[in-house]
């Protein structure tokens, strides 16, 4: 069977099911299941180079012990097999004990159950589900490599389940920004709304080139870190790691804003920071006072920022995801925030994305910004990545490559002034600080040219025109300020 077709089956099962009411839900249902079985595959592994391994979870729970289908009849089906995950199954696992000294490995079984659910009602259907799953043997090598072209169809699915499709970033992206930021063995590398673990999974890719030794081995399972708010995509993130061979995931399943940034201490910060944060999205009072008065923004994006700016290492490097709003936004807390930005940490490349990159979620044009914490800024670089020939917009069937950056690559070591052949507009420039401070923060530069009308959502035209008219407002009090200082009428 084929990649594409083994999630496909699953998804077909599942919908024969009434108790399953959606995409989303039966990507939830299989890959609950999909974690216990390469966590029992994990577990193979780690009883194999250490006989004193066991178990957190209880023997009859474990996967090689209900799940397998001997074909013998013995194999659990119909109504007692969903007696068996209802009542005992799912109800044990998130009760397992957990203390201090649990390790990561075996803590992690519990904490991406907690918010897990089993959806089917029809147990001879959720046999048929089982055994799918089943039937892909981890423990080959070629399988495991298999799989990654398994979970890339997940993410896909999850994509176009509704709003879920907020946590996947495209793996073109992530592999450009991990490609420019250049993470290196022995460095700890974070992101603070990890989703599936996009940005992780590229950078780990990076890294399993750089192993030669059995102490590299330890630095590769440590080096990464994410946090996600959400259970679906923080179930994933756990399966993903696993299958990367991280055996204990630092992953952990939390709102990273609701701590007070100012009390993160040296051992809590990191050498690279990738992150492509929420935005259009709003946190409650008591998170906003988390941040100092400042910085503090109604948009979940700017907190973000902010946060990064606090977690990153003396010398660390970061490349961040942020919406256009982000760029020519003036009100107080953006241009607190991008002042803060270039005063203490060195933005030195901003790389404008094409609108469609997030197709179908949104059409929000993206931006990458790419810093360091190494000095304050002299000057910002900015280039745009137009539209690939032959594209209209990227879509569902024609995604955004990673060579469709090759022009940015070439351009990155070897700086200059680009315009387009067609509009004759900035492509690529670059813009002191002073030029943007004049501009009141507003780095809204090198951008595209204006060819048609864009349609948005309702939604999204609304909180555009919010963001706009904020910062018209911010620049139009500023010069008002100004002048009623120049005629004397203000002190």
């Amino acid at each position: 069977m084929s990649i594409n077709g083994f999630v496909k089956s699953i998804q077909n099962i599942m919908r024969g099911d009434s108790g399953i009411n959606g995409d989303a839900q039966r990507i939830e249902q299989m890959t609950s299941l999909l974690f216990l079985k390469v966590y029992d595959v994990k577990e193979g592994d780690w009883e194999f180079h250490d006989e004193n391994y066991v178990s957190i979870i209880p023997e009859k729970l474990r996967w090689r012990n209900w799940a397998k289908d001997k074909k013998d009849g013995k194999a659990m089906t119909g109504q007692t097999l969903l007696d068996f995950v209802n009542n005992e199954l799912f109800p044990s696992i998130k009760e397992l004990k957990i203390t201090e000294s649990t390790p990561i490995k075996k803590a992690i079984v519990k904490a991406v159950f907690e918010d897990s659910n089993q959806y089917m009602k029809d147990g001879v259907l959720l046999r048929k589900v089982v055994n799918e799953i089943d039937s892909i043997e981890f423990d080959e090598y070629n399988e495991k490599h298999a799989f990654g072209e398994i979970y890339e169809t997940i993410l896909k699915s999850l994509q176009n389940a509704g709003n879920a499709g907020e946590f996947y970033t495209p793996r073109a992206v992530t592999d450009f920004m991990v490609k420019m930021i250049e993470p290196k063995l022995g460095e700890r590398i974070a992101d603070f709304a990890c989703g599936t673990g996009g940005f992780l999974t590229s950078s780990l890719k990076v890294l399993e080139e750089q192993k030669k030794t059995v102490t590299d081995i330890d630095l590769y399972n440590q080096s990464v870190f994410g946090i996600e708010k959400k259970p679906l995509p923080y179930l994933l993130a756990i399966t993903n790691m696993l299958l990367h061979d991280i055996d204990s995931p630092q992953i952990f399943h939390g709102n990273s804003l609701e701590r007070n940034v100012r009390e993160y201490q040296e051992n809590e910060k990191f050498d690279v920071i990738l992150m492509n944060p929420p935005y259009g999205g709003t946190e409650s009072e008591s998170v906003k006072m988390n941040f100092p008065t400042d910085l503090r923004s109604s948009e979940t994006a700017d907190l973000f920022m902010s946060l990064i700016m606090y977690r990153l290492r003396k010398n660390g490097r970061a490349a961040v995801i942020i919406p256009d709003g982000f760029l020519f936004g003036t009100d107080n807390a953006k241009s607190a925030i991008k002042k803060k930005l270039l005063e203490e940490f060195n933005l030195h490349t901003v790389v404008r994305m094409p609108s469609s990159v997030f197709s179908p979620y949104t059409p929000i044009t993206t931006n990458i910004l790419f810093f360091d914490n190494s000095k304050k800024t002299d000057q910002v670089w900015f280039y745009r990545v137009d539209m690939p020939k032959g594209y209209k917009h990227f879509s569902k069937t024609k995604p955004m490559k990673v060579d469709h950056f090759d022009e940015c690559v070439s351009w990155w070591n070897n700086r200059e002034q680009k315009k387009d052949s067609v509009s004759d507009a900035l492509k690529a420039q670059v813009y002191s600080v002073s030029e943007i401070i004049d501009r009141s923060y507003d780095i809204d530069l090198c951008g595209y040219p204006t060819i048609g009308e864009e349609i948005f959502s309702p939604e999204e035209t609304i909180r555009l025109f919010h963001e706009k008219r904020d910062s018209l407002n911010t620049k139009i009090d500023k010069r008002l300020a100004e002048i009623e200082t120049l005629l004397g009428l203000k002190k």
